[in-house]
């Protein structure tokens, strides 16, 4: 290999520094278990992309597809343009980070981070000085002496990553590698990883069951079902628009509410629940839909009425109160018998609810979807 300096790790070289990415129809069965169903995605280049759902979703077998260590039964995947499907892993250009890390326990840090290089044949003096660069752009400067076990599990991640991208590859695969970390240093490592994708520049194809992470971090969010896409879209689509009940399910909390359809008024279509007529834009959802709205999106009114014509009013009960730190979290229920959750923000002034008290729930009529 050539000795001279190379482009630092992560920058743009010649404009190549992430690659685009198209599963096309991809599917994945394992004996009668249908793992991926028709799976076909665009990937641009030097995009934040979460593979996010439950276990058995498919995301993680989309993964291992993309890394070469499962190979589709039907359906292609380009890289760059090109075509891997019959292409060995190590022929990709393509980092990946274990779930378990996977750092050689009789190593040291800079043997581990270096052995990527040792395996393509690199020069020792390139090997150290690429190390020294790995270790520095995920601020591990100094710990190239220790072993893994000298090390925190953030500390370990960080090693993980600096060996996966001190080749210099184009796409940086992800298997839930914060899945072992505690909640603090979890959220910690989130906004590291972030920061660490726009520094490099390159494509990151992330998998995790955990939808904070996900919201966090990507740029946009696949949510999987049952092995196929539920859904495509930026955090902030995927959480205000769910396509379906299960991705509004599955992406932060939600209240669901029986209606029937009662007319319309204008632009407005109405549903009654109980007693209570509700509005929301109109959206095919059949006679029965359900009624969708976030926990956070709910006003409490201790009594008296809301005139506000822009807002839905639904008389409740206050049924448990919990304290959670940033908010209270109210467990209602409406005169139907449905349970309503609602999140109130823990501040100066904010009044508190007991069990039992009659209360009015106020919110937005934009923030009323039907599911």
């Amino acid at each position: 290999m050539d000795a001279a300096s190379p482009p630092t790790i992560g920058t743009a070289a010649e404009g190549k520094a992430g690659a685009p990415i198209l599963l096309d129809g991809v599917g994945r069965r394992f004996g009668a278990v249908v793992a991926v169903d028709d799976v076909s995605l665009a990937i641009e280049r030097g995009e934040f992309i979460t593979f996010l759902g439950p276990s058995g979703s498919g995301k993680t077998t989309c993964l291992m597809m993309l890394a070469g260590f499962e190979t589709p039964d039907r359906g292609e995947i380009y890289i760059d343009g090109r075509s891997v499907v019959r292409m060995p892993p190590h022929r990709r250009n393509v980092g990946m980070v274990f779930q378990n890390y996977a750092l050689f326990p009789h190593m040291r840090v800079a043997e581990n981070i270096g052995f990527p290089l040792r395996q393509r044949g690199f020069d020792r003096a390139v090997i150290r000085a690429r190390v020294v660069e790995a270790l520095d752009l995920v601020r591990m400067g100094g710990f190239g002496s220790r072993y893994p076990r000298q090390l925190s599990g953030g500390q370990q991640q960080r090693v993980a990553i600096a060996r996966a991208v001190i080749f210099r590859p184009r796409v940086l695969l992800m298997d839930e590698p914060l899945s072992a970390l505690d909640k603090k240093l979890r959220e910690e490592m989130q906004y590291e990883i972030k920061g660490l994708h726009g520094r490099l520049g390159i494509t990151f194809v992330y998998v995790t069951h955990d939808q904070q992470e996900a919201l966090v971090m990507s740029d946009r969010v696949v949510v999987m079902e049952r092995g196929r896409i539920a859904q495509v879209g930026a955090p902030a689509d995927i959480y205000d628009h769910p396509a379906n009940r299960f991705v509004a399910a599955f992406i932060g909390e939600s209240n669901f509410l029986d209606a029937t359809l009662a007319g319309t008024d204008g632009a407005l279509t109405l549903f009654r629940h109980g007693e209570s007529v509700l509005r929301a834009a109109p959206r095919t959802s059949g006679d029965r839909p359900s009624i969708m709205v976030r926990p956070e999106k709910i006003a409490i009114v201790p009594g008296g009425t809301v005139s506000d014509a822009a807002r839905n009013v639904l008389s409740a009960t206050v049924r448990d109160t919990t304290f959670v730190g940033e908010a209270r979290r109210y467990t209602l229920q409406t005169e139907t018998g449905a349970t309503v959750i609602v999140k109130q923000q823990h501040r100066f002034g904010a009044a508190d609810h007991t069990t039992g008290e009659r209360v009015l729930l106020s919110w937005a009529v934009a923030d009323t979807l039907l599911i």
